[in-house]
């Protein structure tokens, strides 16, 4: 007990003379991150990475997409249609397997979609807020007018980007127009399932980059609350923020794609051909590629010819052998020439 006491009082006498400061808090903080500083990459979420890989390899599976896209839920659809249309694979068949009836915007710029895609997705989803048809050689005003009539919520038109759509989109205007129908009927009751009114209704925002100055005088005196090609800015002069999906830099089906990896939809570019020689003037005519395949099969058959002949010889040998083997008046005339050999 002694001892333990002496080695205590040792250890206290020898740190009786050391100083300990406690330790300073730091007086200036870290400079806050600027605004303007980059931030750093956040990690894709798995789904997004099992649809950029089912992207990469939809040459594959486009034409049995509709199999198995019947179980995916509507923002999946959704994304595939938007990769496929980036890899130029997006046609009637395709967005028909893909179509929801819960999608609010559709973009199938570029695309092969033709009227009768585009109207079979306007009976189903007729909750499409947004839809963009630029660059679509093969949608006309007949397929707009089914986007018109079904769907009464469309806010933003996209349309125009080349010759065909820029047709397109001049024969639309009278379409976009709102229009009050003329109605006979016998009770205020009657008018209950009527619609008084016609045309782009809810419309609010039209991206035609090119558009006419006919059209855009039709659409500035009959439409003067659609706003024909917005800028970015923070609120229009109807006081409401123009939304990004009406701005023309900008994709439609951006937000879409926004966390999926771009190289899904990188297509490699064709190998670079090389110019071929001229030919030179005491050379051979070039024989035709028909001429050579004639030639190059007529080599093989000359070349397989021994071998086919000693096969069909060991076929014959083997068909005789079992002839003799299961025939039994064979077997007996062997048998018979046989034995008077022997005699």
């Amino acid at each position: 007990m002694e001892n333990g006491k002496s080695v205590v009082a040792e250890l206290a006498a020898s740190f009786s003379g050391v100083q300990v400061t406690p330790r300073r808090k730091p007086t200036s903080t870290p400079p806050a991150a600027s605004f303007y500083s980059p931030m750093k990459a956040r990690p894709r979420k798995l789904v997004s990475l099992c649809i950029g890989v089912l992207g990469q390899h939809l040459e594959d599976i486009i034409n049995d997409i509709s199999e198995f896209t019947a179980f995916f839920p509507p923002h999946i659809k959704l994304a595939i249609m938007s990769i496929a249309r980036r890899r130029r694979l997006l046609n009637d068949d395709v967005l028909v397997s893909l179509v929801d009836s819960s999608w609010k915007i559709l973009d199938i710029s570029g695309s092969e979609v033709t009227d009768v895609g585009l109207a079979t997705v306007a009976r189903t989803c007729s909750n499409l807020w947004a839809v963009d048809i630029s660059r679509c050689e093969k949608i006309t005003a007949a397929a707009v007018s089914e986007i018109i009539c079904h769907c009464p919520s469309l806010e933003i038109l996209r349309c125009g980007g080349c010759p065909r759509s820029e047709f397109t989109a001049r024969g639309c205007v009278n379409l976009l127009k709102p229009k009050l129908n003329t109605l006979e009927e016998d009770s205020w009751e009657e008018l209950e399932a009527v619609d008084f009114g016609s045309g782009a209704q809810s419309l609010r925002w039209l991206v035609w980059p090119k558009i006419d100055d006919n059209s855009k005088e039709i659409l500035a005196v009959e439409c003067p609350r659609v706003i024909v090609n917005p800028k970015p800015s923070l609120l229009d002069l109807g006081g409401s923020k123009t939304p990004s999906e009406a701005l023309a830099s900008l994709p439609l089906d951006h937000s879409v794609v926004q966390d999926i990896d771009p190289k899904t939809w990188a297509v490699s570019a064709a190998p670079r051909r090389i110019a071929a020689a001229p030919p030179l003037p005491n050379a051979p005519p070039e024989i035709p590629i028909a001429e050579r395949f004639r030639l190059a099969y007529v080599e093989r058959d000359a070349r397989l010819a021994p071998k086919r002949a000693r096969r069909e010889r060991q076929h014959q040998r083997r068909a005789e052998r079992d002839y003799l083997m299961n025939d039994i008046d064979a077997k007996s005339v062997a048998l018979a020439s046989k034995y008077l050999s022997k005699g």
